[in-house]
């Protein structure tokens, strides 16, 4: 495989702070690379170094000649006119127009667009992040940088670009802090964090074996700091106890021990890290029952969003919310806070009841003020738990030095304002926390700790979001709205295989387990169908060049079919090698 990208020695700082310093890391050809990192580690800045967005403080970025780079920001903003106009407008000139146009019906054609939406200003987060893919993709790039895809969508949009990323890309870099993304789509992983010798970590292989890998390097990292401390002590005896006496052998040992105090000063720094405390605080309420919802019916509109819907929550319970957009999720959450009412049914609530509602949009801090006003807005102290904390200790619990509490938030990285956000909620004694999209910007080791803080927490959680791996380790239970009714599952996989729609499809292998004969054979027919399937997708997509636009409807129709026929042999197939 080809190197398309390497960097030669990137250091890049923003006024005191160092992000990453004498960085070096590559991209081959093939290669499907999840970047991650604490947050503040540089991974956005890198990416656009890598796309030459922004210049290095130092170092080089060496990219393949004629090498077509794609970049898909964070945010997706777009202006009042059509999907079809924006793509238009971002062909090269020396196009033909009728080649333009065919172009752009592909694209939003791949894309799942009709091709008759008005405003893409208006268009939903995740439409609008296909916008952006395809924006990026319609100029065929050999390897496409995405930062952050995933973040603020639901998960319908994420298992489609899961999909999409397998079937048309076979070189890309994306950053994420969605395990669950991160383990299906990528085959390899690199880590910026100044926990590594030259800040890096990268490992061939699926997230689940990069963290295997990740643990026995930390673990021998710390060995390695224990062993070098017993002999940097002896180092240290020796040199308060030798004589003067320049010899050739004294001036090398003393250089020998200088090496080991550096190296051991080095390690130490490397293994010192830092965790965010969070620890929900309760009302510690004896009683177990909180809420119960009978027979409740809400309706928008002219839409009946669920009907005759019983809910009990009692402390212990964690409860993920699950559905597409607009199915009810989050007014489901404003009528347990209160917010709303039910068109029917009723909802008894606990005596003194408190309830905590994390609503994402609501919980947007205010432009302009200072880490000090977002953690400690009424003075020096903030009351956790019945006792009174100084702002100093509190913003540590956050990874926040005392010194940054003058500064601006504005200045601070979305993952960053995140925490603030956690760190305010902390602050409220609950009964019920309920939390809606909780997890947005927040990297992979606050992910971690935030699951650990809601398992902990003895009253009832009611969890809205889209990280998979959250909703699996911190739910025991699952409520599903979908046309109109609720639906419970016990575990999230259940949910998954009952209502996945475009899930990533299996690699067809052979097992070792024969099993019985005639599911054997109807697995091999299904094989050599979804080969042949695959085969004529590709001359159709192909086709798609060739077309006129009086035809490219008929085409594209036909390429949809063929997906919907794959899609149900794939299912046919995963259902055998499940008996097999």
């Amino acid at each position: 495989m080809s190197q398309l990208i390497y960097t030669q020695s990137l250091t890049k700082s923003y006024g005191a702070r160092v992000l990453f310093k004498d960085l070096e890391c590559s991209i081959f050809e093939k290669d499907r690379i999840g970047l991650i990192g604490p947050n503040g580690a540089g991974k956005s800045t890198l990416l656009k170094i890598l796309c030459q967005l922004e210049s290095p403080d130092s170092g080089n970025v060496v990219i393949k000649k004629d090498l077509r780079v794609g970049y898909v920001p964070q945010e997706s903003v777009f202006e009042n006119k059509t999907p079809f106009d924006i793509l238009l407008a971002s062909i090269r000139e020396s196009e033909l127009d009728a080649e333009k146009e065919l172009l752009v019906h592909k694209w939003l054609t791949k894309i799942g667009f009709s091709g008759e939406e008005k405003s893409a200003k208006y268009l939903s987060g995740g439409w609008k992040k296909r916008l952006s893919i395809a924006k990026a993709m319609i100029h065929a790039p050999d390897v496409l940088l995405l930062d952050e895809p995933t973040n603020h969508l639901d998960l319908e949009s994420i298992l489609w670009l899961e999909t999409f990323l397998q079937r048309e890309l076979k070189t890309f870099l994306v950053i994420s802090h969605d395990r669950s993304f991160l383990e299906n789509v990528t085959s390899k992983i690199i880590e910026i964090n100044p926990v590594y010798p030259g800040g890096l970590f990268s490992v061939d292989g699926s997230y689940r074996f990069f963290q295997e890998k990740k643990e026995r390097f930390i673990e021998g990292q710390l060995q390695q700091e224990k062993s070098i401390s017993t002999k940097v002590r002896k180092e240290s005896e020796w040199l308060k106890t030798s004589p003067k006496a320049r010899t050739t052998k004294s001036k090398s040992r003393i250089d020998q021990a200088d090496e080991i105090f550096a190296k051991h000063k080095d390690l130490k720094e490397r293994n010192k890290t830092e965790t965010v405390q969070i620890d929900f605080a309760s009302s510690n309420r004896q009683t177990r029952k909180l809420l119960t919802c009978v027979n409740l019916k809400k309706i928008m509109g002219d839409k009946t969003l669920f009907a005759s819907l019983d809910v009990n929550i009692t402390a212990g319970l964690k409860l993920g919310l699950m559905g597409s957009n607009g199915s009810g999720k989050t007014t489901l959450m404003r009528l347990f806070a209160g917010e709303i009412e039910p068109d029917m049914g009723t909802i008894k609530r606990a005596d003194d009841l408190k309830i905590v509602y994390f609503d994402q949009q609501k919980e947007k801090l205010p432009p302009g003020i200072t880490l000090k006003e977002a953690l400690s807005p009424d003075g020096e102290f903030v009351r956790y738990r019945g006792e009174m904390i100084h702002v100093n200790g509190f913003c540590k619990r956050f990874l926040f030095s005392p010194d940054l509490l003058s500064m601006s938030i504005d200045k601070l990285s979305g993952g960053e304002r995140a925490r603030i956000s956690i760190a305010r909620l902390m602050l409220r004694e609950a009964d019920i926390l309920l939390l809606d999209e909780p997890t947005n910007d927040l990297d992979i080791p606050t992910l971690e700790i935030l699951e650990k803080g809601l398992i902990g927490f003895p009253g009832a959680v009611i969890l809205i979001s889209h990280d998979r791996s959250l909703l699996d380790q911190v739910c025991n239970q699952f409520l599903s709205l979908h046309d109109g009714r609720g639906e419970f599952f016990a575990e999230y996989a259940q949910f998954e295989n009952l209502h996945k729609t475009d899930l990533p499809k299996p690699v067809v292998k052979e097992k070792k387990n024969s099993g019985n004969r005639e599911e054997r054979k109807e697995r091999s027919r299904i094989e050599k169908k979804l080969e042949q399937k695959e085969k004529e997708l590709q001359l159709l997509e192909k086709s798609l060049e060739s077309q006129d636009l009086v035809d490219l409807q008929k085409v594209c129709k036909k390429i949809e079919k063929i997906k919907a026929e794959i899609d149900t042999l794939f299912e046919k197939w995963a259902e055998l090698e499940e008996k097999l």
